[in-house]
């Protein structure tokens, strides 16, 4: 597509095009627009180069049947393609405490620049210390590399490694000895001209991004079972082992050193967290695992940002499945964490919704909710 035909589908096919979906959507027929004149080209807005073919969201690149976004307009000159608001009003958020004493999970999601918004999920271990810390200080680290660094994927390396250095000094200088024991996992995410989407983690929250229906896991795990991060733990001095579950459990020899403050004091399930207290462990440039995603809006439904206390019970298909259901991303995030806990979790359980231009386009109302499915089937293993 041109990008004068571009500028002109942006400037003038907005609110008519949305209009037209919705009356097809309820089977009524629309007329487009044309010449008043019968000898010239019957020409539209909906039909800019007169092929006779109409155009639609689907062939503009967006398709969104409820959720309705203005199109930005210099991104959509930049990739050549109509590109829809990413607007934080419609992001869907929910956390559960579920049958903990505590809600140890935090999230959050802002607009850091005009180009760029944020969506996080911490889940804390030892106490919320490290969550919340994550939660205060993450936005201002990574707002403050954006000016210096145009690689995403290099910002956010940098900003975990940042916040990981300034916990463990306040937690060393701070005179609550809690602060020692505590970590956390993290899943950060960038969304930078409504299309360029980066994603870093550290720990096993993940990022799961709908594309047609499936589920693409935009995260790696980093759990104890994993042959790297087993080497990882054993060159730092703890072992694994695991439970009668079958979950695996980080133990160290001394309880006064901990491996990446990973929670073996606490003997949670988690290998690598925030708040390294031992940075010659690893190597720093892999201290996050960093992805680059380009949306596809007529493609991407949404991204959802998920804790452990749904991974370990909903894998990744019945996320996509539960959230494609619902009406709107905030009804949606609810559904996932319910769910969850309906399935048996025990755990804080909390999700992110982000909604792209496919929402609701690949909606299956055959879908079943089983609670007799296989233990084998569910989170750790999706």
């Amino acid at each position: 597509m041109s990008t004068a035909a571009l500028l002109t589908l942006v400037r003038s096919s907005g609110n008519q095009v949305r209009r037209r979906v919705l009356l097809r959507a309820h089977g009524l027929q629309v007329t487009p627009t044309c010449h008043s004149s019968t000898s010239e080209p019957r020409w539209s807005r909906f039909d800019p180069d007169g092929s006779g073919r109409p155009a639609t969201w689907d062939n503009f690149g967006i398709w969104d049947n409820r959720l309705e976004e203005p199109i930005m307009l210099p991104p959509s000159i930049k990739y050549g393609k109509p590109i829809p608001k990413v607007s934080l009003q419609n992001v869907g958020s929910a956390s559960q405490i579920g049958k903990r004493k505590e809600n140890e999970d935090r999230f959050g999601f802002a607009q850091l620049t005009n180009e760029v918004l944020y969506f996080a999920v911490y889940d804390g271990h030892g106490g919320p210390a490290a969550a919340d810390f994550c939660h205060t200080h993450m936005e201002k680290c990574i707002l403050d590399l954006l000016p210096k660094e145009e690689n995403l994927e290099t910002v956010l390396t940098l900003a975990f490694l940042e916040i990981d250095k300034t916990f463990a000094r306040h937690a060393h200088l701070s005179a609550d000895a809690t602060l020692l024991t505590s970590g956390t996992t993290a899943t950060v995410a960038l969304l930078r001209d409504g299309i360029e989407l980066v994603i870093a983690s550290v720990g096993d929250s993940r990022a799961i991004l709908c594309r047609k229906g499936k589920p693409m896991k935009l995260t790696i795990d980093h759990t104890p079972e994993r042959k790297d991060e087993k080497e990882r733990i054993k060159k730092c001095g703890g072992f694994v082992a695991w439970n009668s579950l079958g979950q695996p459990h980080l133990h160290h020899a001394d309880d006064s050193f901990l491996v990446l403050t990973t929670d073996g004091i606490n003997f949670m399930v988690n290998s690598q967290e925030i708040c390294d207290f031992v940075n010659q462990c690893h190597d720093p440039n892999e201290a996050a695992h960093a992805v680059t995603e380009q949306l596809h809006h007529a493609d991407d439904s949404f991204l959802v940002l998920t804790t452990d206390g749904i991974n370990f019970m909903v894998n990744s298909q019945e996320i996509c499945d539960f959230v494609n259901q619902c009406h709107d991303p905030n009804e949606a995030a609810h559904a996932v964490t319910e769910q969850a806990i309906q399935y048996g979790t025990e755990d804080n359980t909390t999700a992110v919704v982000v909604p792209f231009g496919a929402w609701g386009k690949y909606k299956n109302s055959e879908i079943t909710f089983s609670f007799s499915r296989s233990f084998a089937s569910s989170g750790r293993w999706a």
